[in-house]
């Protein structure tokens, strides 16, 4: 994600704006917002930016090809999916798997996330077609994809600033 900076300005009364500036994200918001408005805006905004700069979203043929690509590279061929779509209504998940089917679907908000999260999502949800539950074995599948905790970490980072909880499976297990 891009590093954001933030300049409230005493003349701005209720306009916010945002612009790419280089490596960084300016976000113009007025000076009496409260801390809420500005974390509400500031990610409405990043979002926008990052939206307009984002490649045409991936199909779903697109999607499905490159679960088989990620099938092949980290489960050995052994996870083939039926079909991979994009859905509207999974608004505390990031992705489900009906094993019976062979289906995957993923939340439509991973499209403004990097390919490596939406990857990432891809392999748990691909582990799934050969272990059902979220145990050891499970995780062993899973964690075959070299940036898995990095895409874990990103998930939670993105779920706590935006009042998202995570689903339970992220969640640390004692």
């Amino acid at each position: 994600m891009a590093e954001v900076e933030v300049r409230r300005s005493k003349r701005r009364r209720r306009t916010v704006s945002a612009y790419r500036d280089d490596d960084h994200i300016v976000v113009l918001i007025p000076a009496s917002f409260s801390a809420e408005d500005e974390r509400e805006w500031v990610a409405t905004m990043v979002a926008r930016i990052e939206r307009r700069e984002r490649p045409d979203t991936l199909s779903d043929d697109d999607l499905l090809r490159r679960a088989l690509d990620l099938n092949d590279t980290y489960l050995g061929g052994l996870a083939v999916p039926e079909s991979v779509r994009w859905v509207t209504n999974q608004n505390s998940r990031w992705g489900s798997c009906t094993p019976g089917d062979r289906s995957i679907r993923l939340s439509e908000r991973l499209q403004r996330m990097p390919g490596w999260v939406l990857d990432y999502v891809l392999v748990h949800e691909l582990a799934h077609l050969l272990e059902p539950g979220h145990d050891e074995c499970f995780w062993g599948w899973v964690d075959r994809y070299p940036q898995a905790e990095r895409a874990k970490g990103y998930l939670l980072g993105w779920s706590e600033a935006s009042a998202v909880r995570p689903p339970s499976e992220f969640e640390p297990v004692d």
